[in-house]
């Protein structure tokens, strides 16, 4: 079901579906709350799945700024209304950042946390995955106003080029669509860019967060490019994790090993509710 839940900066485009413990799944870039389309179905078997447009993404209104921690605050202030209270969260690349930050700062509210394919800005552990300097898109992405100016009219081009890369598998045309209708026009453009250009913001924040640590019960996930080091980033921070990297799978996982990722994910949310319980 497709909701429009209003925020105190706008709203967010949510889809809501299944029943069950609460479960918030967060995309990223190019991506939209369609990137899951291929395992939300399992998941709502179980769970009640909230996947929106990320702020500023696609349907979704933009909020003030799109750092860590006001990109996750728009999702909790979601959930909480629609009457949910605590919940688990699965985050891929862009969303991982605000995903972090509310394990870090509400632990109160995350049940438990999957986090995939991404370098958390700021925190040490990704040395080797940026020693080369980070992908070349960061740099074009982050200058203000360039990105959208060049892109306009190259949108499908653009995106297209990021999920054949994400995804070699190949995505059905339909789903592919829409996710490039979700960064289409120079506001949307711009909006995702702004997730490349709060990066710094994003940094100062976990810094000052990952102080606290994490007794949040946390998977990390890896695949190519980004394999463990996400994990390594995580592992003094959190007092329970585990983690896992998928060989031969493409940066966006949920497309293109929805499977694989279900085998990690149900047991371990299940595992998660079971001593909850």
């Amino acid at each position: 079901m497709f909701r429009a839940v209003p925020l105190t900066t706008g709203r967010l485009a949510v889809t809501v579906v299944g029943s069950g413990p609460a479960l918030l799944l967060a995309h990223g870039w190019p991506h939209s709350r369609h990137v899951w389309d291929l395992v939300l179905d399992r998941l709502a078997t179980d769970h009640t799945v909230i996947a929106p447009d990320l702020p500023g993404v696609g349907d979704s209104d933009a909020p003030p700024s799109f750092d860590a921690a006001t990109v996750a605050g728009c999702l909790d202030e979601a959930c909480r209304a629609l009457g949910l209270g605590e919940y688990a969260v699965i985050a891929i690349d862009a969303a991982v950042p605000a995903a972090t930050w509310l394990t870090l700062a509400h632990p109160d509210r995350v049940r438990a946390a999957v986090l995939m394919e991404s370098a958390l800005p700021g925190l040490p552990g990704a040395e080797d995955f940026l020693a080369g300097g980070p992908p070349w898109w960061f740099g074009f992405h982050a200058a203000a106003g360039l990105a959208e100016t060049v892109l306009v009219g190259h949108e499908a081009e653009y995106v297209t080029w990021f999920l054949d890369a994400g995804a070699p598998g190949g995505i059905d045309g339909e789903l592919r669509g829409r996710l490039v209708d979700a960064h289409t026009g120079r506001d949307r453009l711009r909006h995702g860019f702004g997730y490349y250009r709060a990066l710094p913001r994003t940094a100062q924040q976990l810094a000052v967060a990952a102080r606290r640590g994490s007794r949040v019960p946390t998977l990390a996930i890896g695949s190519s490019p980004v394999g463990d080091t996400l994990a390594r980033q995580l592992a003094p921070l959190c007092d329970d994790l585990v983690s896992a990297v998928l060989p031969d799978t493409g940066h966006i996982i949920p497309l293109d090993a929805p499977g694989a990722l279900l085998d990690l994910v149900l047991p371990f949310l299940r595992d998660v509710e079971a001593t909850r319980a």
